[in-house]
């Protein structure tokens, strides 16, 4: 259990052969993506003319034609090559006989599929650094949904996760597939995922991590998570009983709304808003709404590592 071999095993689909070029399709849920602004190659720069000085030009400034040389261009950096980006590794899985593709989580780029070439070859520099959990400083190139690995190094600074928060780990790493698409960047998220990694590792509680990890997780990609006032603008007081409407938030308990919605009471969506899990009934009644929540948010899709938690918890 103390070992990061399960991570082949996780239900996410990746191309298994063809190009390194071919990549998954990006999920429909994303909402708008920032257009990169590309110059036609075959484009002309418009020319500039001046006027000559009393005193005269200087002809080689002009070319001898009475017009102005082109304006030299600033150097850009290239969009398809970046360059020491903190990442984690989400997941990773083989690619034909020597080679990797991995799912990562970048701060400034949010999820990529990269190629790491030859990484699974023994003597690959490659192969003791691309593990889960572990900050990396990567490299990457190309403008395919694809990327090449072209370099990654341990950061260092971080406890490895054991048993139980091993686990977690993982589940943790199976919502940012979830629920993050392709080149969506999500770099508050990132750092909470740092914080959320941290703390299990320092063996704090795991239902107060992952309750917490969830919360920012569904606000950070667009599912609204206020709870301290309902959909109607009235405060929650602590002796109310609500539900959480997946698509507008906060009700209150009546008869007529859906069964299988959640109760809770107002000191637990209280304490939530807070983040706070002391009350063993904050704790109960949050796990109950945050399963239903994600559960709904995914379209029934099971989480692996939630079964493989709760067949522990049963054992």
């Amino acid at each position: 259990m103390g070992t990061n071999d399960g991570i082949h095993d996780a239900p996410v689909t990746l191309p298994a052969s063809g190009d390194a070029e071919q990549g998954e399709a990006i999920p429909a849920r994303i909402v708008e993506k920032r257009a990169r602004a590309v110059t036609p190659s075959g484009a002309k720069e418009p020319r500039q003319t001046r006027r000559a000085e009393a005193d005269g030009e200087d002809e080689a400034h002009t070319g001898g034609e009475g017009r102005s040389a082109p304006a030299r261009r600033a150097p850009r950096e290239s969009s398809h090559r970046i360059a020491e980006q903190p990442a984690f590794v989400l997941h990773s899985y083989p690619y034909r006989e020597t080679s990797l593709i991995i799912d990562v989580f970048s701060r400034d780029h949010g999820r990529l599929a990269l190629v790491a070439k030859g990484a699974k070859r023994p003597h690959s520099a490659l192969r003791g650094v691309l593990q889960t959990f572990q900050p990396l400083s990567m490299s990457w190139s190309g403008k395919s949904e694809m990327r090449t690995l072209t370099g990654a190094e341990w950061v260092g600074g971080m406890l490895p996760l054991r048993g139980d928060a091993l686990l977690c780990g993982f589940y943790v790493n199976e919502l940012l597939v979830k629920f993050c698409a392709r080149e969506d960047p999500h770099p508050q998220l990132f750092h909470h995922y740092v914080v959320t990694l941290t703390r299990l590792a320092h063996d704090e509680p795991a239902v107060q991590v992952l309750r917490s990890f969830e919360r920012v997780l569904l606000r950070e990609t667009g599912y609204a998570m206020a709870l301290d006032r309902t959909v109607a603008r009235r405060a929650v007081v602590a002796e109310g009983r609500y539900v959480f409407d997946p698509e507008r938030g906060v009700r209150e308990a009546v008869s007529e709304l859906p069964a299988h919605w959640p109760v809770v009471s107002g000191q637990t969506l209280l304490d939530m808003e807070r983040d706070d899990y002391h009350r063993a009934q904050t704790v109960a009644q949050s796990k109950t709404l945050m399963r239903f929540l994600l559960n709904t948010y995914l379209g029934g899709t099971p989480l692996a590592t939630r079964q493989i938690l709760l067949d522990l918890q049963n054992l």
